[in-house]
């Protein structure tokens, strides 16, 4: 062989090794997180997982489609607390918390928005569930100090129900992303949770809007909680019937426009909930007017009645609808 063959093969060679190179990082990093609306990059799957002492003490957080499309749902009747935000076009979409128990599947999970990020920073570093995020926004998901679990991150906890069309079928396990429901002491939400105080207006039923969304919440005495229905259609659940939280909440928030938008353009709104601001609270087949307060993103939501009296809600399921304030 001559002295100018050696040369040539090895730079050959050296291509050959830096393409199967690249072809392997890609194929590490490729992933599922795309769920339509929101196209977003494949991420990376090595993400470093903390203690388990950190993951159990933590709730789990999952982003839920609300569209006419993605019900009835699965898993809703496990959460804690069940967070009503308002998303493009002014429809709605739900963020559910759990830290007492875990369903065996939640769904359908939907993409994750800026002012998530910001909710979330009242628990200690939370797992969200979600299908994908606006490629702008995840290197916001990517700092903020949460557990962020994607079907990128963790495949193996999401599978596509039967009977829909994507992307209204993507489903979670979550006993895929924690050991164990982590309690009540994980739910640092700054709620209080007691008798009903004095007073109050006997309401039988509230509706409020967003945009293009409507929810209802009738007094079930049977129940003993607020039976919900969207856009005039009654809300149920596949796997344990009619929701029936004991406490809604109606939380009059800024909602302002982001610097993001779905694949439409519509812009994306951003919910502020740090703050505060007037507030409605229904349990026991009455209304309380009173206030919130949240004076930073690491402090729960705390809220009190007209004369400044704490304002307790019922034992059970809490639902926050985050309603733009008028």
């Amino acid at each position: 062989m001559g002295h100018g063959a050696r040369p040539r093969r090895a730079a050959l060679t050296a291509a050959l090794l830096a393409v199967a190179l690249t072809a392997s990082l890609t194929a590490g990093c490729s992933g599922n997180g795309r769920d339509g609306e929101d196209g977003r990059a494949p991420r990376p799957t090595a993400t470093p997982a903390p203690s388990r002492s950190a993951v159990a003490g933590s709730p789990l957080a999952v982003k839920i489609d609300n569209v006419r499309a993605a019900r009835p749902h699965t898993g809703l009747g496990a959460a804690d607390v069940v967070y009503v935000e308002q998303v493009e076009g002014g429809l709605s979409r739900l963020l559910a918390v759990y830290a007492t128990r875990l369903p065996r599947t939640v769904g359908p999970v939907r993409s994750v928005r800026e002012s998530d990020l910001e909710l979330l920073r009242q628990f200690p570093l939370p797992t969200l569930a979600f299908s994908g995020a606006q490629r702008a926004l995840l290197p916001l998901v990517d700092r903020a100090p949460l557990r962020a679990r994607s079907p990128d991150e963790a495949p193996g906890a999401y599978h596509r129900g039967t009977g829909r069309a994507a992307p209204h079928n993507l489903y979670l396990r979550p006993a895929a992303l924690l050991p164990a429901a982590p309690g009540r002491a994980a739910l640092t939400t700054g709620f209080s949770y007691g008798p009903a105080p004095s007073g109050g207006t006997p309401v039988s039923a509230r509706t409020v809007r967003y945009p293009a969304a409507r929810l209802t919440f009738t007094w079930s005495a049977g129940r003993g909680g607020w039976l919900i229905a969207m856009d005039g259609e009654p809300a149920v659940t596949t796997d344990s019937g009619r929701p029936a939280p004991a406490t809604v909440v109606v939380q009059y928030v800024r909602i302002r426009t982001s610097q993001y938008h779905d694949a439409l353009g519509n812009r994306t709104p951003y919910t502020e909930t740090v703050g505060s601001g007037r507030a409605e609270v229904l349990r026991d087949g009455r209304s309380f007017a009173g206030f919130w307060s949240r004076p930073a993103a690491t402090d729960g939501t705390a809220f009190t009645t007209a004369d400044g009296g704490r304002l307790d809600f019922a034992p059970g399921q809490v639902r926050v609808v985050l309603l733009p304030a008028p």
